[in-house]
């Protein structure tokens, strides 16, 4: 990754800093302020819920709004703002300039030819990406990462130690998945099958053993899941280490708990599509969401591990978010090209077998 450090203005938005520049040299200002802000409407495809509320605290309320870029944010469901985007890929000009995305979602729409390559050398700020696998991703800018481990309500059962535990017959009726991260369920019972991130068959007659014994409860979302947790409804789940540390911090009835198999690896970033009709801002907004201000806000809020290495988090937050060395040693990542082959496959299989 270079470290070079320029951001490129266009012909136009060059012509209107040449202006400003004149009005600044007058008042005393110097003449490179005004490149330092680009203006515009960005477009920002994204999670509702408290992520997308989040996001706003953290970055794009103080680091873009507040600072005279108008953001429009088009809201929905990962699979629809793919299709979207798929459905865009051919014509002159898309209606998203931005997209949090995770990791494998990033790279199934990579193969598929709808991103555009990032330009490194137009992110200052991208010089701190940590060193880990992935987080120099040509198509992917990463954000923050956690993993998928237990959560369970320790009012109710012991701490469990093996996603296992989850078919416990005891525990018929409260078990609760969440249908937003089935690929994970996928992951995590292919590995207590005897799989692996590159062949979870095995995962599929495990989760069917799984429905016949505990009857899970399927919900739409986190926030469903958590206020079946609080109401006692639900005693264990699987969810990212990052969502069990939010939801104690908030008071709520939930420990988070590593399991024997290891966790599931997860990354959320940005991606800028091939016909994004404001590439400029796009860029701005990946170097103002890797600041050490954007990042330590969001963990704050989120509890999620920020993606750079010049954020220093408090001594206890940062016992919450991050996974130990020999935690991190078995957090299992996800064959991208393998999960973009399959997971077509996966969803129908999910939707039919165990949403149902």
């Amino acid at each position: 990754m270079s470290k070079r450090t320029i951001y490129a203005p266009s012909r136009r938005q060059f012509m209107q800093a040449a202006a400003g520049a004149g009005v600044g040299l007058l008042a005393g200002a110097s003449p490179f302020a005004a490149f330092a802000q680009p203006r515009g409407e960005l477009v920002v495809s994204n999670w509702g819920g408290d992520w997308n509320s989040n996001v706003m605290k953290a970055l794009e309320t103080p680091l873009l709004e507040d600072k005279g870029i108008k953001v429009r944010r088009d809201l929905a469901s990962a699979p629809a703002r793919k299709s979207k985007l798929l459905a865009e890929r051919n014509l002159p000009r898309g209606s998203v300039d931005i997209a949090h995305l995770t990791d494998a979602d990033a790279y199934e729409l990579q193969v598929q030819g709808v991103l555009e390559e990032i330009d490194y050398d137009r992110i200052p700020n991208a010089k701190n990406l940590l060193s880990m696998s992935g987080m120099d991703n040509k198509f992917f800018a990463p954000w923050v990462y956690s993993g998928v481990e237990l959560i369970y309500h320790p009012e109710k059962i012991s701490a469990p130690t093996s996603f296992k535990d989850l078919m416990k017959p005891e525990y018929k009726g409260r078990v609760g998945l969440i249908d937003q991260i089935y690929f994970n369920y996928l992951y995590a019972f292919s590995l207590v099958g005897g799989g692996t991130m590159g062949n979870i068959e095995p995962a599929f007659p495990t989760l069917l053993k799984l429905k016949e014994q505990v009857d899970p409860k399927i919900y739409p979302s986190h926030q469903q899941l958590v206020a079946a947790m609080q109401s006692d409804e639900i005693w264990i789940s699987a969810n990212y280490k990052a969502r069990a540390a939010q939801w104690e911090a908030d008071g709520l009835p939930v420990r988070g708990a590593y399991p024997a198999e290891g966790g599931i690896a997860i990354r959320f970033g940005v991606v800028i599509p091939k016909r994004a009709p404001n590439k400029d801002l796009a860029y701005h907004y990946i170097n103002e969401m890797l600041t050490p201000q954007a990042c330590h806000t969001l963990a704050e809020l989120t509890y999620y591990a920020p993606a750079i290495s010049n954020v220093t988090l408090p001594e206890t937050l940062s016992r919450q978010v991050q996974f130990s060395e020999e935690q991190q040693s078995r957090l299992h990542v996800v064959n991208f090209e393998y999960a973009a082959k399959h997971q077509p496959e996966w969803l129908e299989w999910w939707n039919k077998n165990i949403k149902v």
